[in-house]
């Protein structure tokens, strides 16, 4: 059987979006938004409307089977096939792409956007782009084979078969592991919902050495390939320090940011993005240093394990919202946190509510691991099946067996 090899552009229209101010409260058009999307569907009752002239409605209107993608951002060439959209267009971030040849199933040419070939393109179009995003000239020079019309329908009810399980799977898998961390967040709200009059409700900064702040100031120069770890809020997860993609810099500089030296013990406090995530410094990590991070030094009054069960709690994610401070971008700082009412029951029951804790995370870590392992498999197997089905190797009993 021949497959022909060309252009996107070759057998589909591929057009911008619309530029307009999204709003919940006036009529119109639907605008639909990447965020919109989610596991691969929209719920359209959620999506805003938009302010559109006859003229632009006509030529943006989303029809059946039109493809949208993100263009720019996290989410860049992240894709959605269209079916039986209400009244909508989509936003001018969105690309979208209109299947015009006859001989060419939507379906089929949507699935090719799932493979690993046309995320290669993808992101050797992103690291290649000033702007950073992928263009619609980018898709439409992307080049894409194709079998005749009845072989696509073919292998498109074949795929839409074997991943209707695949994808059960994952969203069983995900409600699984959804559930594990559940667990572990209603053990600590019953912490703090069942506390008796043995507790006490002190400010921060009475419960601790020293509350100071990481480095502020640029450092793009200052990196080095090794040396002492330099840790930002992305390194700092809930209990957890991630030396994942973590940055270093040379014993001189270090010497001249005492103030922001990290110790075992100490408690490591995001101050913006995801304000108040805590996480002890472990043992491992005998020396580092950081960057725009909330330092807590506790006294012996409180342990530093129970500040991060604090901090990371339902409670005390409120209590760090209660105490956000700035305009444009809110953050922890260091007066918030030294003004933070801390509730605290005696060190021995301390203990026990670390050594509780410490069992359910360690499970709840167990079982996100198996998971994550089983919904990396399920993902691969769905990667291995796109890549026989655009080899042309898709067999129906493969896929049954």
């Amino acid at each position: 059987m021949t497959w022909r090899r060309t252009k996107v552009g070759n057998i589909a229209s591929v057009s911008y979006g619309f530029t307009a101010k999204a709003s919940f409260e006036v009529s119109g058009p639907k605008f639909l938004r990447i965020t919109d999307i989610q596991n691969d569907r929209v719920e359209w009752t959620d999506v805003p409307y938009c302010s559109i002239g006859d003229k632009d409605h006509s030529k943006q209107k989303l029809l059946n089977d039109d493809i949208v993608f993100a263009r720019t951002g996290a989410t860049t060439g992240k894709s959605y096939i269209v079916k039986a959209p209400p009244n909508a267009v989509a936003a001018s971030y969105l690309i979208r792409l209109r299947v015009k040849d006859p001989q060419v199933l939507p379906d089929f040419v949507a699935k090719y956007f799932q493979t690993e070939e046309y995320w290669r393109h993808v992101n050797a179009g992103v690291s290649g782009s000033a702007q950073g995003g992928f263009n619609a000239s980018k898709l439409s020079n992307l080049a894409i084979s194709l079998p005749p019309l009845p072989e696509q329908k073919r292998i498109v009810a074949i795929l839409d078969e074997a991943f209707e399980g695949i994808d059960a799977a994952i969203a069983n898998t995900q409600a699984n592991l959804a559930a594990s961390r559940e667990l572990f967040d209603s053990y600590l709200d019953r912490v703090f919902a069942n506390r008796d009059g043995n507790w006490t409700e002190k400010k921060l900064e009475d419960l601790c050495k020293k509350i100071t702040v990481g480095h502020v100031g640029s450092m793009a120069k200052r990196y080095q390939s090794r040396g002492i770890p330099f840790l930002r809020s992305q390194n700092v997860l809930p209990f957890c320090i991630s030396l994942k993609d973590v940055k270093y810099i040379d014993e001189k500089f270090n010497s001249e940011l005492k103030k922001s030296e990290l110790h075992p013990g100490d408690v490591a406090i995001v101050r913006t993005g995801y304000p108040g995530t805590a996480a002890v410094i472990p043992e491992s990590l005998s020396m580092c240093n950081c960057s725009d991070i909330v330092i807590a030094k506790t006294k012996d009054q409180l342990s530093p394990h129970f500040l991060t069960i604090i901090l990371n709690s339902t409670f005390g994610r409120k209590l760090v919202q209660a105490n956000l401070v700035g305009a444009a971008q809110k953050h922890f700082n260091v007066t918030a946190a030294k003004n933070a009412l801390v509730p605290l029951p005696n060190i021995i029951k301390q203990q026990e509510i670390i050594e509780q804790a410490d069992k359910i995370l360690h499970e709840t870590r167990r079982l996100e691991i198996i998971s994550n392992k089983k919904l990396d498999a399920l993902h691969e197997l769905k990667q291995s099946i796109l890549a026989k089905a655009f080899r042309g190797e898709l067999a129906q009993e493969e896929i049954a067996a």
